[in-house]
């Protein structure tokens, strides 16, 4: 058997990308578990969010919620700890390292699984949220970019869409571990929400055990000063994917230079390196920082209003109107996030084939076009309950439907984005301002569905649907197309000084022709700098051939 430090190329590739797997399996599992967890008789007394009562040997202990402002504050401060941690995994992960951040990261989920898992009222319960957010928040922040700098251009979006299937399979893992621990009993031990709570601990261990064996991004590595180590790792990434070894050796090479000269431009602007002047641009120049972390953490915020965190809620709600008694309910909703999971693995296939742009597009007609047909059908389903049947039949298909295109474009495409857009030298920061999109947007919907679902009940499907539809202007004039090239190439994309798709690709076209060789570095006004850069390197190119 091939010790891990000595694989390459294809097999090494993909042991990477079941690493970084176990981590997304854990974060989609992390969420999946409060569904289960909240229904739970024990949880409910002792976090004084209601009552249970006895509903029959078939059904058992089924709670009551009286305190839904309290029930979504305990799930929703778990975002407010996955927007602190993300920042600070964003700090570390370029200060330290890929694989230390996420090792960091994973000790903080595992004190706040414990704690969380052995709570006792609703403060411990709190404070045990925020501090297993924050440890998601460095995974998040983290992982996706380590994925993203080690896979090759033409394939980094299916390498992270597949970890989005492992993610949605911790999702159902969550779910039907929860259901079956639902039939232990008359269902009101405490084993039906702290064992959920606490088995998170296993996929975090396996992580942080392969993450010793794992190796760091070669593009880290190179802007920390190490350039052997980056290059032994690239050649060993790059070795005989799809080519020949002299093949595999020279475009290893080619993609070593190509990283070397980028870092060695950006460090001459380390002074736009903080979270304040990635924000309002201050020294990026026609880097046009600023408008790349607008452009992430909108992507993530519009992810939520496309309706997934809508759909979550009311599914269960539209099975039992359709007739369906509780536990029929909950095998539809367990059915429904397997269909979600296997979802993801078409996004696999086309992610890379046709591109984010036509992902989101494509993506939200469907969405649209089945939440405002969930919507309608719910409405019948009301006012009509002699036709529960037909209507209610109707109205899962059109639940399953989105859940199915969700999982094939929005759910990938917005944690891909992030990843491919900014500079080496701020990149995991930049990731972590998309994350801070996602906890705004989860936080912020966590607490409003049920508002808006109380008020206008499935009219709040029709919201999120004109949603789906608003977006696809949105990602037409402002998100340029970024699969298929390099992470290189994203300066000389955003280099336009206009801020429209149509200006940045003619702008990317002529820079392009100018020097194919440096042009990476002609997307900046810093012409000089940037001579002075090759200048340098070649010197110090000279010096080591000496």
């Amino acid at each position: 058997m091939t010790p891990l430090s000595q694989l390459s190329g294809r097999r090494l590739y993909y042991t990477i990308n079941l690493v970084a797997g176990l981590a997304i399996f854990f974060f989609g599992y992390d969420q999946g578990m409060m569904g289960g967890v909240n229904t739970s008789p024990d949880y409910v007394r002792t976090m004084k969010l209601g009552y249970s009562t006895y509903e029959g040997p078939s059904e058992g202990y089924v709670a009551t919620i009286t305190e839904p402002t309290r029930q979504g504050g305990i799930v929703s401060i778990y975002y407010f700890g996955t927007l602190i941690g993300c920042l600070m995994g964003g700090v570390l992960g370029d200060r330290l390292g890929r694989i230390r951040t996420m090792f960091v990261g994973s000790l903080w989920v595992l004190f706040g699984a414990a704690l969380q898992c052995s709570a006792q009222n609703i403060a411990w319960m709190l404070c045990a949220r925020v501090i297993n957010g924050i440890g998601t928040g460095h995974l998040n922040a983290v992982v996706p970019v380590w994925s993203a700098e080690v896979s090759t251009h033409t394939s980094r979006g299916a390498f992270i869409a597949m970890e989005f299937t492992l993610n949605i399979f911790g999702v159902v893992v969550a779910y039907w571990l929860e259901f079956g621990l639902g039939f232990i009993g008359d269902g009101t031990s405490q084993i039906r929400w702290r064992f959920p709570i606490a088995f998170q601990i296993i996929p975090v261990l396996a992580f942080m055990f392969c993450l010793w064996f794992m190796p760091e991004s070669p593009r880290w590595l190179i802007k920390a000063g190490r350039p052997d180590e980056a290059k032994l790792i690239l050649s060993r990434l790059r070795a005989g994917i799809n080519r020949s070894e002299d093949d595999s050796k020279a475009r290893a090479n080619a993609e070593f230079e190509d990283i070397v000269e980028v870092v060695a431009l950006e460090k001459k602007h380390s002074n736009r390196n903080t979270y304040w002047s990635m924000f309002w641009g201050k020294g990026s120049g026609n880097l046009h920082i600023a408008r790349r972390v607008q452009l992430n953490i909108w992507l993530q915020i519009v992810q939520e209003w496309v309706g997934i965190a809508a759909i979550t809620v009311y599914a269960p709600t539209i099975f039992a109107e359709a007739g369906y008694s509780a536990r029929k309910s909950q095998w539809l909703s367990g059915l429904n996030d397997i269909t979600y999971m296997f979802a993801t693995l078409f996004a696999v296939l086309t992610i890379d084939r046709w591109g984010r742009r036509v992902g989101l597009w494509w993506g939200a007609v469907g969405q649209g076009i089945a939440l405002i047909l969930a919507g309608a059908f719910a409405r019948l389903l009301k006012d009509n309950p002699d036709k529960a049947t037909q209507y209610g039949g109707a109205a899962a298909f059109f639940v399953f439907l989105y859940t199915a295109v969700f999982g094939a474009t929005w759910l990938t495409i917005p944690w891909v984005y992030p990843t491919e857009t900014f500079p080496l030298e701020v990149r995991a920061k930049g990731n972590a301002w998309g994350v801070v999109g996602w906890s705004i947007g989860n936080g912020w919907l966590t607490l409003l569905n049920p508002v808006m679902f109380s008020a206008i009940g499935e009219n709040t499907l029709h919201i999120f649907g004109a949603v789906n539809f608003l977006s696809i202007p949105m990602v037409w004039a402002f998100y340029p197309e970024t699969a298929n090239r390099t992470l290189e190439e994203m300066d000389l994309l955003f280099a336009s000084k206009s801020p429209f798709v149509w200006d940045e690709e003619e702008n990317f076209r002529k820079l392009k022709d100018e020097n194919p060789q440096v042009e990476h570095l002609r997307a900046m006004e810093l012409k000089g700098e940037a001579r002075s850069a090759i200048a340098d390197l070649d010197e110090g190119k000279r010096d080591s051939e000496k």
